[in-house]
């Protein structure tokens, strides 16, 4: 679906254009034009290849969807692939921006995703200064909107995070608690796979050998690179926490159970002394005085007793018990 058609000249805005004119205004030098497509279908994509003349491979990309983040010079123009990540009642939503950049037109195809990025064209209207720079402004816009996007995303797991930290020594939540860690650690896995490629794609936009759309914007692709690098080391210190947090669980399980193992022991233990005891005097040999004797069975049962009653203290002390 269309969202924008638009013409630029030196910065400002001239006019709101039809799809069947663009390729008549991108002939002019001094211009450049901005579309935006939400959920573009092929027939749209067609139309937009046709108009701008894009490369028949990344076309293809931006129809069939799902790729892997990156950033790819075709001739002149540059083709990027930015997965975009929200947070939508405590789930990750990705969806994905794929980018056309010219000489002089951008073409951005946002699909499967919620937000907006009106924001990111009002932006650069209000600095004509900037926009200046043609598409490869607008493109250093349209990244840096998208990772800006990532902080949120990752502050909420680390809250999230945090929580769960919270409740690891608390009896009885051991289970819900791996769950939970194990549930946070593939969201993080999912933003790792959203920023490590773009990073590593970015870092071709500045310094260097970079693709000539991009000579006069290198400082804005090293200003988004170095965001990237902040969302990433925040992704690793949290992945980092997570396997310490789990560890901590496990640990944490395995002290219940050793808890549990040691009752058993001591009850197992005091339980053997009338075992044994009944069993010699339960043999019934011919010449056992104390059977014939009147106060055998009160001596055995003191002597059970006192036995079981010595090792259960002995037992209570050690914290066995």
């Amino acid at each position: 679906m269309l969202i924008n058609c638009v013409t630029y000249q030196e910065g400002r805005k001239l006019s709101d254009i039809s799809v069947a004119a663009i390729s008549d205004y991108v002939q002019h030098k001094d211009q450049f034009v901005w579309v935006a497509l939400r959920d573009a279908s092929d027939e749209e994509l067609q139309e937009m290849q046709v108009e701008f003349e894009l490369h028949e491979l990344a076309v293809e990309d931006a129809r069939h969807g799902y790729q892997r983040p990156k950033i790819e010079e075709y001739g002149d123009s540059l083709f990027a692939v930015i997965h975009t990540v929200e947070m939508i009642d405590g789930e990750l939503n990705i969806g994905e921006l794929n980018i056309f950049v010219g000489d002089n037109y951008v073409l951005s195809v946002r699909n499967r995703c919620q937000q907006n990025f009106l924001g990111v064209r009002q932006r650069c209207e209000r600095e004509p200064h900037l926009l200046k720079h043609g598409s490869s402004f607008v493109f250093y816009a349209l990244i840096d909107a998208v990772v800006d996007r990532y902080f949120p995303v990752v502050e909420a797991l680390e809250e999230e995070l945090e929580l769960i930290e919270e409740q690891i020594f608390t009896k009885g939540s051991e289970r819900a608690n791996i769950q939970r860690l194990y549930q946070l650690k593939r969201k993080i896995m999912v933003i790792k796979h959203a920023v490590t490629p773009l990073m590593e794609a970015s870092g071709k936009l500045f310094g260097g050998r970079v693709p000539a759309l991009c000579v006069n914007t290198q400082e804005y692709f090293r200003d988004v690179y170095d965001h990237l690098y902040r969302v990433n080391t925040s992704i690793d210190t949290i992945r980092d926490t997570i396997s310490t947090a789990i560890q901590v669980n496990l640990s944490m399980v395995a002290i219940d159970e050793s808890e549990v193992n040691k009752r058993l022991a001591a009850g197992a233990a005091i339980f053997a002394v009338p075992t044994a005891f009944a069993g010699i005097w339960g043999m019934n040999f011919k010449n056992m005085p104390e059977l014939e004797w009147a106060y055998g069975y009160p001596l055995a049962v003191g002597i059970i007793l006192t036995t079981c009653a010595y090792l259960y203290y002995r037992f209570r002390k050690s914290g066995w018990l």
